[in-house]
């Protein structure tokens, strides 16, 4: 297959539309349907719920308006697709916030896959402070396997924390996740493997996997950040 391949439309039907048993590792970062404490809150626009300090405007994006239950159900259909297109031991690593942990870490295992566990993201103390109380500093990796993990000395060890900040030039997508953190997750995924993101946003998961020697496919139902995909993925691809 070519070294990457991007394609427009909604995730869920594209999976089932995928054969089965065709990828060796999904690497993604949904959306959260976090950025509020209340219905109210999460139906508001995402570049309300999570513009930062840098002030740039960014495209909206779909889906992020569930609550609690819809999010449970809705994720546990796509990884349960996800499951059938993964090889078996393929591994699964999906970003999630404090929210939407507990339901991610349930979702995965509504979907099939065997939890394995959660791999923080230290986002550093440039994340913006809460005073009289704990900084929200991280953001985390639920990781799991489709079946018996195997061992694979051509993946190693993998270290259990990341430390990276958000850097303004890196940060394509309102939500986008910063390459040096992406890089080292689908290091998960074997030297030469297919990874698979179904919310590819700007593209950062397939970038990363292609600067890591891996092939990628991604969905992606935004015609903005498709294009900023496609751009990303054209200057980096062979």
């Amino acid at each position: 297959m070519s070294a990457y391949k991007l394609i427009q439309g909604e995730s869920l039907a594209l999976l089932r539309d995928m054969p089965t048993g065709s990828v060796d590792a999904i690497v993604t970062d949904p959306p959260y349907s976090s950025g509020g404490f209340t219905r109210g809150d999460r139906m508001g626009r995402t570049t309300n719920k999570y513009t930062g300090s840098d002030g740039l405007e960014r495209p909206d994006f779909a889906g992020d308006s569930r609550d609690q239950r819809a999010f449970l159900v809705w994720c546990s259909l796509w990884l349960a697709e996800c499951l059938r297109v993964a090889k078996p031991g393929a591994p699964i690593a999906v970003f999630s916030d404090w929210r939407q942990l507990a339901t991610m870490i349930d979702a995965i295992q509504c979907g099939g896959f065997v939890f394995r566990g959660v791999m923080p993201w230290d986002k550093t103390e440039a994340v913006r402070p809460r005073m009289g109380g704990f900084r929200s500093q991280c953001e985390y990796v639920v990781w799991g396997s489709a079946g018996e993990l195997p061992q694979r000395t051509d993946v190693g060890v993998l270290a259990g924390v990341i430390r990276a900040r958000v850097r303004t030039d890196d940060k394509h997508h309102i939500t986008g996740k910063p390459t040096e953190v992406m890089r080292h997750v689908v290091k998960i995924c074997p030297p030469g493997g297919v990874v698979l993101d179904p919310f590819a946003g700007s593209g950062t998961t397939l970038v990363a996997a292609l600067l890591e020697g891996r092939a990628a496919v991604g969905f992606e139902l935004s015609t903005d950040y498709m294009r900023v995909a496609q751009q990303r993925c054209r200057e980096v691809a062979p």
